[in-house]
């Protein structure tokens, strides 16, 4: 296939893909307008072991880019969440789409975008949990 060909089936590709990720994006921010950051602070336990999942969990739910999961963490940190809550939250946030999920599913495949973002939000627990375990190893504390 010659580079013309190439770049032409390129551009009808993303042009049939533009509405779908348009929808997303606009959902995506739809939730994030709607709920503030001041909200997650109080779905949280305390509790070592359930809060990375509830923060995996909203994460999950909310997902957006980095920039903003920066601000809304270090809003968690002020209102004195867990840092393993915090950092499963984020993680999940940029990894995790359950927003997304039927856009991913119908442009990379059902078994895919369902794999993907089920281990997306496991390693998401389980690295905030080396998270704490490491800093709290190091006596670092926050």
């Amino acid at each position: 296939m010659d580079p013309v060909q190439s770049a032409r089936k390129t551009l009808t590709s993303f042009t049939q893909m533009l509405p779908i990720i348009i929808g997303v994006l606009l959902l995506i921010s739809l939730v994030n307008a709607t709920i503030p950051a001041e909200a997650y602070a109080g779905f949280f336990t305390g509790n070592v072991l359930i809060d990375p999942v509830l923060g995996a969990a909203f994460g999950s739910i909310a997902s957006g880019n980095p920039i903003t999961s920066y601000i809304i963490g270090g809003e968690l940190i002020a209102a004195h969440i867990s840092l393993t809550a915090v950092t499963a939250f984020i993680l999940s946030w940029v990894t995790v789409g359950l927003i997304s999920l039927p856009a991913e599913m119908d442009l990379l495949g059902k078994r895919f975008a369902v794999t993907r973002n089920l281990l997306s939000f496991l390693f998401s627990i389980l690295i905030a949990l080396l998270v704490d375990l490491t800093l709290t190893s190091f006596g670092v504390s926050l």
